[in-house]
């Protein structure tokens, strides 16, 4: 990681840890890394999100590049969007799941792929020492909404008909507040809402798929077959079934993958995890004969995994779900048409999708002031190992630090839950101590 650049781009609360010169520094890094660069935009509803893109885009013309803004839009949609329209480079304001204060900065090269470390640390090379051209040679902005409809044909072209499906949509408030449920409807779905306003004030507040009970809730009420949540800019899906019960990444990953299987669109009939993955699905994926390979938390390196590997399907249980056959990138949207696709044509509710058995998983976050302090503790050290070799091979510990905000998360995977409870209140204890 650079000094500006984390996990997944740039991010922070607004005019603390991201202010406008920083947003200026990386739209005018861009218009040096080529020239004449043409750049489309977009953001999610957060109140700050126009004030980064104008910051970005004032940064961008001054070094000469052009400057296209497509107003709301999920960051999928850029991904798409850059490849289709021959941009040089897209870029996402949004901090994704995170609160209102935050934002980020996300950027995709020509082909809709997020940058790597390797290409955003030579953006920050640029930053010290800014492009700015002669009056006559600055770049062109223009605005461009309408784009968002031609995201949204892709999305319906992926999907089958819903017909019969009564779906219920949580949009956090966020980027999909608009296609996703348009994208639904058109596919002949009967659509009921709830936090789809463009409020940007109440993005990710008590809602999406960091806060799933209002859709539990909704779904039993309006009798639904299946919910579906996404984050602010729509690139996770948690869902929740006919009987109210929650289905994270894993399992929609593992619905996904026995389709895809079956279908033979699985290459090398493997998928692709992360340390997170539920070992339940490992052994009932193997059942299938379908491969699981785990990689760190985080997107970009199930993205990494697949490109080196050549395969389509992988994804994290926060949500992130990369269809590489379809999008090279996580798409909220898209992975819920396909479910929901996917119950239609077997007729079969999601909860008789999902056969495997589950291993009890715990998991807490804890904020902390000092990160890798705490990650570099000999006493912690010391109990994870203990930990470690206690609960071996029936179980796992994982212990890391948020890529995105000030915590530190913990994972318990144990065939007994009250073990898995006792393991996770004594790593607690030693963190909150440090």
């Amino acid at each position: 990681m650079g000094i500006y650049f984390g996990t997944d781009g740039v991010r922070g609360v607004v005019n603390n840890d991201l202010t406008e010169e920083i947003a200026q520094m990386v739209g005018n890094s861009l218009s040096r890394k080529k020239k004449k660069a043409k750049i489309l935009i977009a953001r999610d509803t957060r109140q700050s999100g126009s004030y980064l893109v104008c910051a970005l885009a004032t940064g961008a013309l001054k070094g000469g590049a052009s400057v296209v803004d497509a107003g709301i839009l999920p960051t999928a949609g850029v991904s798409y969007l850059v490849k289709l329209k021959k941009f040089d480079f897209g870029v996402m304001i949004s901090a994704s799941h995170n609160p209102k204060e935050y934002n980020g900065i996300k950027i995709f090269d020509k082909t809709g792929r997020k940058l790597s470390e390797k290409e955003e640390a030579e953006l920050e090379r640029y930053f010290g020492c800014p492009q700015i051209l002669p009056s006559l040679k600055v770049g062109e902005y223009k605005s461009r909404p309408a784009y968002k409809n031609l995201y949204l044909e892709y999305l319906t072209s992926c999907a089958g008909n819903l017909a019969g499906l009564k779906v219920v949509l949580d949009c956090a408030n966020g980027a999909a507040y608009r296609v996703a449920p348009k994208a639904f409807s058109s596919l002949g779905a009967c659509v009921k809402k709830t936090a789809c306003s463009s409020s940007g004030l109440k993005i990710n507040e008590k809602c999406g798929s960091t806060h799933i009970e209002n859709l539990r809730k909704k779904v039993l009420q309006e009798n639904a077959d299946v919910g579906f949540a996404f984050d602010g800019d729509s690139d996770r899906v948690i869902a929740v079934d006919e009987k109210g019960r929650v289905f994270d990444g894993d399992m929609l990953l593992y619905i996904l993958a026995v389709d895809m299987h079956e279908k033979g669109l699985l290459n090398g009939n493997t998928v692709v995890g992360t340390s997170h993955t539920n070992t339940g699905l490992l052994i009932a994926l193997n059942k299938k004969k379908i491969n699981l390979i785990r990689t760190d938390v985080g997107d970009k390196y199930v993205i990494e995994a697949m490109e080196k590997m050549n395969l389509t399907l992988g994804g994290e249980q926060s949500g992130h779900i990369i269809m590489k056959n379809l999008l090279p990138t996580g798409d909220g949207v898209l992975s819920a048409l396909r479910i929901a696709s996917v119950i239609k044509e077997k007729n079969k509710t999601l909860s008789e999708l999902f056969d495997a058995k589950l291993l009890t998983q715990k998991n807490k976050n804890i904020v902390v002031k000092d990160k890798l302090k705490v990650l570099n503790n000999e006493n912690l050290s010391q109990k994870i190992l203990q930990i470690s070799n206690e609960i071996a091979p029936a179980g796992r510990v994982l212990v890391r630090a948020s890529g995105t905000e000030p915590k530190i998360r913990l994972m318990i995977e144990h065939p007994d839950e009250k073990k898995a409870e006792q393991y996770l209140a004594e790593l607690e204890k030693i963190i909150v101590s440090i």
